[in-house]
């Protein structure tokens, strides 16, 4: 693997991912949830804050927190997992922030829906887009900008997107995005604008940064590529035994081993999960069960009978659409959306 840079490491520091033992929780302490913040945390004097709604609609929004509070609520668990999940693993090497394995979590968000406040707007026919606008602020590709991505009118409307101002039963912490963030599940983690401060309905595809340049797969620099949007199969296992300070590298007492972790994609429900003990030479189904909920990961788990010996432990998941995670990375410019199996090196010693 390539060493990576002082600013990939300035990145690595500023962000980070979830501990993979922290796997066991159904859903993620708060604490645990990995972060990605491009910028700068803002900071929100929520008695000022407003979230405006406007654009292409008939009647503009303009609406305060306490106002969101007061509507009917929703909570869902969803799984939410960075595009660059993995990047670190890549060759040749992708400069940004290096991700591993970890940049994921599970969590419970409360808001409301965000179907029937564009319904309250009143789209105009000519709308076909909405872009969500955050307040997070700073230059990326020589672009100085506000956070923004959008959505069709149509996933806006019809993916279950929430305006989210409770994680786990708590008020958004500053660094998820207090006072308001987008949550659209099954989404990569770009889509779901935190520090959220405007909802506008265009007619054309937006432009903007984040859309147009970062955060699309490209297969060489001249590629256009696409933009990406729904989680693709990925299944994570927490590391078995007990881990060496530096390496991490596992050691695990021979006997009975039970292999565990969760399952996740944004395509489809999770269909399968196998374990491997031989790096993927052969392979054995493990029990799934069902996760907090339909947005969110499922749990897996597997009875291995541990030898003393040599081993790289592997799991892969395959959804209701019958995509597969590869055994190998596949390269991209951005390094995006690496759903490659995991593999955990372990040592089986005598108890």
């Amino acid at each position: 693997m390539s060493a990576i840079s002082l600013e990939e490491l300035q990145l690595a520091a500023r962000n980070h991912g979830m501990p993979l033992e922290a796997l066991r929780y159904a859903v993620t302490p708060v604490g645990l949830h990995y972060l990605l913040i491009h910028y700068d945390i803002p900071v929100v004097d929520a008695t000022e804050w407003r979230l405006r709604i406007g654009g292409l609609v008939d009647r503009p929004l303009e609406i305060s927190l306490g106002e969101l509070r007061a509507q009917p609520s929703v909570e869902i668990a969803a799984t939410m997992e960075c595009a660059g999940n993995g990047r670190a693993r890549l060759e040749p090497h992708v400069v940004s922030q290096p991700w591993l394995a970890e940049a994921v979590g599970t969590a419970r968000w409360r808001g409301v829906e965000l179907g029937p406040l564009l319904e309250e707007a009143g789209p105009q026919d000519a709308a076909a887009e909405v872009v969500f606008t955050g307040l997070d602020q700073g230059i990326e590709g020589g672009v100085e900008q506000q956070f923004q991505r959008a959505l069709s009118l149509t996933d806006a409307v019809e993916s279950g997107a929430v305006l989210a101002y409770e994680i786990n039963g708590e008020p958004l912490p500053p660094q998820h995005g207090f006072p308001l963030r987008l949550l659209v599940p099954g989404w990569y983690g770009m889509t779901n604008v935190k520090w959220l401060t405007e909802i506008e309905l265009v007619a054309e595809p937006f432009v903007g940064y984040q859309q147009a340049q970062g955060y699309r797969l490209r297969a060489h620099e001249d590629d256009p590529g696409e933009p990406l949007a729904r989680m693709r199969p990925r299944a994570l296992m927490v590391p078995p035994g007990i881990p060496d300070f530096m390496t991490r590298h596992r050691t695990v007492f021979a006997g009975r081993c039970d292999l565990e972790g969760r399952a996740w994609s944004g395509r489809a429900p999770i269909a399968r999960v196998e374990v491997s003990t031989d790096g993927g030479e052969t392979w054995a189904d493990a029990e799934v069960e069902p996760g907090p909920g339909p947005y969110a990961w499922a749990g897996w788990s597997h009875a291995w009978e541990a030898g003393p010996g040599e081993y790289e432990l592997c799991c892969r998941a395959t959804d209701a659409s019958g995509d597969t995670q590869p055994l190998e990375p596949e390269w991209n410019v951005g390094g995006y959306a690496n759903n490659a199996v995991q593999r955990v090196p372990v040592t089986v010693v005598p108890r």
